[in-house]
């Protein structure tokens, strides 16, 4: 089962975050179909998105992460709230490049180089909006470098998915570790040579490390503090009501024109791919409704 844990360490001078995120990276292919690069890149976007919903605050508060960029994959969205719940697709799915100068699927080289928005509805009268450049395109330095210019907050994210032979999802998983204003220089140290200890999250997936191993090791002789553990999800909101209410919200003048052609139309949901049929009564129901 996939789940995030949250801790922290050095008399709360550190938090940090581990999940394990299989499951649904898994669930995200399948509902796109997604070509191994593509399938490791949003599943390190969905990782990285789904720890930074936990951070939310409010029950209605919305995460959405976003890159665009200049190579074949163009771009990611993700959307996560503060319940572990996360949803996602890439703008081009099936994108296929050879392996990386080390062997790896080449996350970077799909994405190219762009820009990396965070955006978060905490239910104020307008969104916060961060946005920066990507400085790898391989989503985890990306996320880091985020948090140290957009928040302040020297951060460390690890991000992994590991395919099988068959191109479904073997592993994947992660880890955002987080100082605090206050964090001393001896914790800040002690906290460096950790982490230079850290192989890849991918060989540490793949060792069997559970979320909590991860952070045991992340934060070895800095009291750690496991503060809670919640279930992650690829889950989806959409469902055929919230599709009629964007039809009711073209108005009546295309709804016409859409009703003339005496078709049923189909829609597609983004994030999760499903699709919704509309037949002509339905679309005359709809009209009704609109202004």
């Amino acid at each position: 089962m996939d789940y995030i844990v949250r801790a922290t360490a050095a008399n709360a001078q550190i938090r940090a975050f581990a999940c394990n995120t299989r499951e649904l990276v898994e669930t995200a292919r399948v509902a796109h179909n997604t070509s191994p690069v593509m399938t490791a890149a949003l599943g390190r976007l969905l990782s990285g998105g789904v720890m930074m919903g936990s951070m939310l605050k409010g029950d209605k508060d919305i995460l959405t992460l976003q890159i665009q960029g200049d190579g074949p994959g163009k771009g990611l969205t993700v959307t996560a709230d503060s319940k572990g719940r996360v949803k996602g697709y890439a703008l081009v799915p099936d994108v296929i490049l050879p392996a990386n100068s080390v062997g790896k699927l080449d996350v970077a080289g799909a994405l190219g180089q762009g820009i990396l928005s965070v955006i978060k509805d905490l239910g104020l009268k307008d969104p916060y909006v961060g946005q920066t450049e990507l400085q790898t395109g391989e989503v985890a330095e990306d996320l880091t470098y985020y948090f140290a210019v957009s928040e302040q907050v020297p951060s460390c994210v690890g991000l992994g998915v590991l395919m099988e032979k068959d191109n479904t999802v073997k592993q994947a998983g992660g880890f955002i570790v987080q100082l605090m204003p206050f964090a001393e220089e001896a914790v800040i140290s002690r906290l460096e040579e950790n982490l230079a200890q850290i192989r890849s999250v991918t060989s540490l997936l793949d060792e069997g490390k559970s979320p909590e191993e991860i952070l045991e090791l992340l934060l070895q002789g800095l009291d750690m503090e496991i503060l809670d553990t919640m279930p992650a999800q690829f889950y989806c909101n959409c469902s055929k009501d919230r599709v009629a209410k964007a039809l009711i919200s073209l108005g009546r003048r295309q709804l016409q024109e859409i009703i003339e052609d005496g078709e049923s139309i189909e829609l597609n949901c983004h994030f999760c791919n499903h699709n919704y049929d509309f037949d002509v009564e339905e679309l005359k129901e709809i009209y009704q409704l609109a202004n």
